[in-house]
Order: structure tokens, then C-alpha cells, then sequence
């Protein structure tokens, strides 16, 4: 509790110069917002998590489906979206299709998008048809946190694990400062993919997205990032910032740009 009480307050000199040099940017948190600290500011772009719970007994058409018009959306250059990555969850809940998309330039291109796609007949189609095959969905718009990798296609085979947290509200900034540190003793094996916060949505959520070769390969990086001094401090201040974890070992589908 103690050291918990020293994260947060900054009532004393010497605990206010050590929290400035955790922040990502120098700006006093109350006189901004914490998208603006924490986003990519180079970049304006705003990212779609869609989770789809699939009937059992349809998860190979929807695959199919899936793998038949989705590409047609990220190719068109009409379109300012792509297609990140699409995977079905293999550990974790199961029956489970998982999408990322990204829109260059933020919320007017969603906007811009969502128009288009009222008006293209396939696919409000496709989306008839899809939704026949659901049990439940949902989605979230995010950010990319400004220290994290930018998500770029890579050739596979890897599977991939996506780590969602639930952060405890008024958090947010803690842990942007903890893993702006952190990120770096997990960059040996370029096993990070990249890292978003939530605007839309549940909000107070965090996603890191990993690739790993296999379960193996993912049990020894892990397992080494305990041997590099200063990890297992992370860790132990960012454990209390979290109300609920949930982790999904996911295979990309063979659209996705993420192999």
C-alpha cells in the first residue's frame, strides 16, 4: 500500500521528479486528456476491435464468408480502412472470430466508411447473413498507445495472443507510464505486435497484442522476461491498476494481413 501511495501522489519534491520522468509527455494530466498523452500523435489513426461469438455449427461458413468479402472492403482504395488482422480464437472462449481494422484519419474516416458500406449491396448482405450465424457481438474503438509497436503485416505461421485488461477507472495514465518502461524488455524477439486503449465502448481497457511461433516459443519469452532487471518491478506496480485480465490464443485466418 505503501508503495502504491507513491505511484499516485505527487504531494512531495522528490516523489514529483520521479514521476516526471515516467510520464510519456511532459503535460500535467488534469490539463489534458489522457488520449492526447498517451495516443500516437504522428498519426491520426483510430482502430476497430470487433468480437463475434459464432453459432458452433457455423464457424466454417462464417470463415468462409468472412474470407470471401472482407478483402474486397480493405482493398478498395475508395475506402480509407485495411484490414489489421482477423483471427478465430483458439484458447479462451471458443467459437470466437476476432477483427481489427484501422481507419486513417481518425473518426471522419469511420464515418466516411460506415456511409460507404450502407450503400454497397453486398455487403449489407454480408451482413445479413453474418448476423444469421451469431450468437453475440460486440466492438470498441481505440487508440494505439504512442510507445507500442505500430501493427504492420508479418508472414507467419504464428499464433497470436491477445491480453485484455480491465483497468481500475482513473488508472489509465499509471500504466501508460509503467509500460512505456516495460515494452522494452519485450522487444528481443519482435513478439509485440502492438498496443491499444479503449474511446468507445468498455472503457478503462487496455489490449496488447503479441506473435508467438508457438505455445513453447510464447512460455520461454515470457519466462525470460523475468531474468532482465527491472521487469519483475513493472510488474509488481501495474498487477494493482488491473480489475480483470483475459487472455486469447488466437489463429489468423488466411485473409489476414497478420500471419
Amino acid at each position: 500500500l505503501t508503495c502504491r501511495g507513491l505511484v499516485s501522489s505527487a504531494s512531495r519534491p522528490r516523489e514529483e521528479s520521479w514521476l516526471k520522468t515516467l510520464f510519456v509527455r511532459k503535460v500535467d494530466p488534469r490539463k489534458d486528456a489522457h488520449s492526447n498523452l498517451l495516443a500516437k500523435r504522428e498519426t491520426s489513426s483510430l482502430y476497430k476491435l470487433q468480437i463475434h461469438n459464432v453459432k458452433p455449427e457455423c464457424l466454417e461458413a462464417y470463415n468462409k464468408l468472412c474470407q470471401e468479402v472482407l478483402p474486397k472492403i480493405h482493398e478498395e482504395k475508395h475506402y480509407p480502412c485495411a484490414l489489421v488482422g482477423t483471427w478465430n480464437t483458439w484458447y479462451g472462449e471458443q467459437d470466437q472470430a476476432v477483427h481489427l481494422w484501422r481507419y486513417e484519419g481518425g473518426y471522419p474516416a469511420l464515418n466516411e466508411v460506415m456511409s460507404k458500406l450502407r450503400q454497397n449491396k453486398e455487403f449489407t448482405e454480408f451482413r445479413k447473413e453474418r448476423g444469421n450465424m451469431l450468437l453475440s457481438r460486440k466492438n470498441q474503438l481505440l487508440l494505439e498507445f504512442s510507445f507500442w509497436n505500430e501493427p504492420v503485416p508479418r508472414e507467419g505461421p504464428n499464433i497470436y495472443e491477445l491480453r485484455s485488461y480491465q483497468l481500475r477507472p482513473g488508472t489509465m495514465i499509471e500504466w501508460g507510464n509503467y509500460w512505456a518502461r516495460a515494452i522494452r524488455f519485450r522487444q528481443d524477439n519482435n513478439e509485440a505486435v502492438g498496443g491499444f486503449f479503449s474511446q468507445i465502448g468498455q472503457l478503462y481497457m487496455v489490449h496488447h497484442l503479441w506473435a508467438y511461433k508457438d505455445l513453447q516459443t510464447r512460455e520461454d519469452i515470457r519466462n525470460a522476461a523475468w531474468n532482465k532487471p527491472g521487469w519483475d518491478e513493472l510488474v509488481y506496480y501495474t498487477v494493482p491498476l488491473i480489475q480483470e485480465m483475459e487472455s486469447r490464443i488466437m489463429i489468423p485466418l488466411k485473409i489476414s494481413p497478420l500471419q
